[in-house]
């Protein structure tokens, strides 16, 4: 039985990380509530609870050391703020100066990187809390003890379970990124189908591709800064690290097979061929669904024989379709394609098995070692106070942030002191969290909060109506605080609907539940959505198109970068393949950082969609660009030649750098294009072609025609 949906299935659920980080908060949390209350102290438990809640924001996978430090710099915060908040909270402007004050500091700490930022929302948090938790100074200060006391105890707790299973989250981590590569290929088999929508499929493989260097780049934090797998010598981490190798690479085999399948359907729909690469690629992605969820569980996968059969099957079809086009019924362009295609598809299961081999000596101190320089692939975050100083100006899309949070924290403090409800920092608390750096993540996460939230108040109110059993609310209480921690990272919609059913019935254990208390959440939510979805769009903005040229800039420069080394392995004898890895790192992620910017830019206004359709065309050409960079890679490292050199066709590399460097000066200048800027093509290079063997010259010359487009087309984007 094939694993084809991580989060659909059961079993791989539970293994997931997401499960993993809903139980681990869950019992942080729970648990002295729980204790405290047999001994009838059950206010100092919850007390405990809010200490670990806060900190188990920061608690988001990643190096243990990082998150070690950040719980701790919490623990501090949230302490010092806990007494600060209850000493002024008497006072109505004491306590608004200091939670603007406190709204603009935490918020600019989204220039060091989303971990501080969480720092930052866990500090608001404990603030908004204790704004109407008015009481004499002395139970302020027992108060913040016993918050930071509850702050230890789940950073204590965290750090047991990191100890106790050291290399855990670095599998899950792994099996992750291993089947978004699988749903990459998956949707690139799509291509091989009939009758295929081409632009849906398209922008899918950049949404996914998305998805795939996000995964990849958390478990190459996660790799290269633990101390276990990069200094220490256990079967384990080397393991672990061969096999994230080999996917980074069979990950760039599966980017350089792009073709014009229109092209291929035309000619090859009818002898049915194309439906069995289609088969073929989606049994890979099978055997990669099996890799992954053999990491998480321990087992052993096996290469699966349907798949070697595929395989073989395919071959076999090739060879008759070639031998028996005697009439020249199909063009021998297209057969050559094809052949190109199903030899890719080899190499790709080829290292499939080698990652398949790995499992069968995981346990042994004679696995080799992957030769990686790791301190070249992770970036170092200061955070020093000169890069925030340097971010307090309005040009910064930060400060703008900033400035706007503060201004609707402090228009909800108004607004929940005029109501006067019960609970009115629930408006404030959906402000926290609705509240991002641009409109359309924060769209985006308003919608999600007012759906989860209505769902969720209804789902409780009928709970609390029609069940009376306390043990069975409190397994429905424990369930619903396990889904809405597990599912906050993968489904915020989801994590909410948990969450509303979760709270409602908390309170009633208090003895404060009510259906008039699923109404008053329903109204905070909309008060506090509406006031922070209204402020991202009128109050110091921030527009996706005003990132645009940055990220254009940054994958041109990247594909560059990557050509750059490529033809080295052509050019050049000096070839270096670190500073290749990291070239082709670099190209991941300006592409996905583009993807995701233009996704982002839907949700915008139309107004503020600036050039959508050219932006769309240049993405397009870009991961065009990168798949026929790749493609060229990869024939250098997989294909025998006999030429005695290359180095006829420097004239079209050269010329296909000078396109690059014309297109960057485009898009900083602002400058028209050249109507004169010349194509060379390989006939005029006098490199002689031997037979069969014009797929290098035939590359060089693909990716000098992709600059050019690219080229003529920044021509009509002036940002």
């Amino acid at each position: 039985m094939q694993i084809r949906q991580p989060i659909r299935n059961i079993q791989d659920f539970l293994l997931s990380t997401y499960f993993a980080d809903g139980l681990r908060i869950t019992l942080g949390v729970l648990l002295p509530s729980l204790i405290l209350a047999q001994f009838g102290m059950l206010k100092y438990g919850m007390t405990l609870s809010l200490g670990a809640l806060c900190v188990s924001i920061v608690d988001s996978p990643g190096p243990m050391v990082h998150r070690r430090n950040a719980m701790l710099v919490t623990t501090l915060l949230i302490f010092l703020f806990s007494i600060l908040t209850g000493l002024t909270n008497k006072n109505a402007y004491f306590v608004a100066f200091l939670l603007g004050a406190s709204s603009f500091v935490f918020s600019m700490f989204y220039i060091y990187g989303i971990r501080a930022a969480s720092v930052g929302t866990a500090v608001l948090l404990v603030m908004v809390l204790s704004i109407d938790d008015i009481r004499p100074w002395q139970e302020v200060i027992q108060h913040a003890f016993m918050v930071l006391a509850g702050s230890l105890w789940y950073t204590g707790l965290s750090y047991f379970f990191y100890r106790l299973r050291p290399f855990r989250l670095v599998q899950q981590s792994l099996s992750d990124s291993i089947f978004e590569v699988a749903e990459f290929l998956r949707e690139k088999a799509k291509f091989y189908h009939q009758h295929n929508n081409y632009d849906k499929t398209y922008a899918e493989l950049l949404q996914l591709q998305v998805s795939v260097h996000e995964k990849q780049d958390a478990v190459r934090e996660l790799l290269f800064r633990t101390r276990e797998i990069v200094r220490d010598s256990s079967p384990e981490g080397r393991f672990l690290l061969l096999v994230f190798v080999d996917m980074v690479d069979l990950f760039e085999q599966v980017m350089s097979t792009y073709y014009n399948y229109q092209q291929l359907h035309l000619q090859f729909d009818k002898a049915g061929i194309l439906k069995d690469y289609e088969m073929a690629i989606k049994r890979i992605s099978y055997a990669l669904d099996d890799i992954a969820f053999a990491l998480k569980s321990g087992g052993k996968p096996v290469v699966s024989k349907r798949l070697l059969i595929e395989i073989e099957r395919l071959k076999i079809k090739i060879n008759h379709l070639e031998k028996n086009n005697t009439n020249q019924e199909y063009n021998t362009i297209g057969i050559i394609a094809l052949k190109n295609i199903e030899v890719n598809i080899e190499n790709i299961l080829a290292r499939v098995k080698t990652i398949f081999s790995y499992f069968k000596v995981r346990t042994s101190k004679d696995i080799g070692r992957a030769e990686v320089d790791t301190e070249k692939f992770i970036k170092r975050q200061k955070f020093d106070f000169q890069l925030f100083t340097d971010n307090l100006t309005y040009s910064s899309s930060t400060f703008r942030h900033s400035l706007r949070v503060t201004v609707v924290m402090l228009l909800g403090f108004v607004v929940a002191e005029i109501l006067n409800f019960s609970h009115s920092y629930w408006i404030l608390l959906t402000i926290l969290v609705i509240s991002k750096p641009g409109f359309s993540l924060t769209k985006e996460r308003n919608y999600q909060r007012l759906i989860g939230t209505t769902i969720g108040a209804f789902v409780g109110m009928a709970v609390l109506t029609y069940i009376d059993d306390r043990h069975t609310l409190f397994v429905i209480l424990l369930i619903c605080m396990i889904g809405s921690y597990s599912f906050q990272r993968k489904n915020y919609v989801v994590s909410v609907l948990f969450m509303t059913p979760y709270i409602l019935i908390l309170f009633d254990f208090l003895g404060m539940g009510s259906i008039a208390l699923a109404r008053e959440r329903i109204y905070d939510t909309f008060i506090g959505s509406g006031i922070a979805l209204l402020a991202s769009y009128s109050l110091f903005p921030t527009w996706e198109h005003e990132k645009l040229k940055e990220a254009m800039l940054s994958i041109i420069k990247a594909n560059k970068a990557y050509y750059g080394q490529v033809a080295r392995l052509y050019f050049e004898k000096n070839y270096n393949r670190t500073e290749y890895k990291l070239a082709r790192k670099e190209v991941y992620v300006s592409t996905a950082n583009l993807a995701s910017l233009f996704q982002r830019m839907f949700s915008e206004p139309k107004s503020k969609q600036l050039f959508i359709k050219e932006v769309h065309q240049f993405t397009t050409l870009n991961h065009l660009l990168s798949s026929y960079i790749a493609t060229l890679s990869l024939y250098n490292k997989e294909h025998e030649f006999t030429f005695e050199s290359f180095d006829a066709l420097k004239p079209i590399s050269n010329n296909t750098d000078y396109l690059f460097d014309m297109t960057i000066e485009n898009l900083e200048q602002n400058k028209e294009t050249l109507d004169n800027v010349p194509l060379i093509r390989v006939a005029d290079t006098g490199f002689q072609i031997h037979q069969g063997q014009d797929l290098v010259p035939e590359q060089f010359d693909l990716i000098q025609k992709v600059a050019y487009d690219i080229y003529k087309l920044t021509g009509k984007i002036k940002i």
